[in-house]
């Protein structure tokens, strides 16, 4: 289900797992404390640790879990011109 995202390459570089395309969740950071379980409005997060993930289930425009998270352990990796804000129609 996850997939190796780095494997310290560089001396001091920990491993990090892609969670999908625009999410990236370092194991080391996570607290495993599941603040990031009921925020999920998909149900993407499992509920029992290690806390895995199903990536099916997420929108990718969603992105609460990012902000829930309290070690940043989950984050967000944009793509070459993604937009940030879309502008609003008046």
């Amino acid at each position: 289900m996850f997939e190796i995202f780095s494997q310290g390459l560089f001396e001091g570089v920990k491993p990090m797992m892609v969670i999908r395309d625009h999410l990236v969740r370092h194991p080391d950071r996570c607290l495993h404390n599941g603040i990031c379980i009921p925020i999920c409005p998909t149900s993407a997060w499992l509920s029992t640790p290690p806390y895995k993930f199903d990536p099916s289930r997420c929108l990718e425009s969603c992105r609460l879990c990012l902000d829930a998270c309290p070690s940043q352990a989950i984050f967000a990796v944009f793509k070459k011109g993604e937009k940030l804000l879309e502008p609003q129609k008046k």
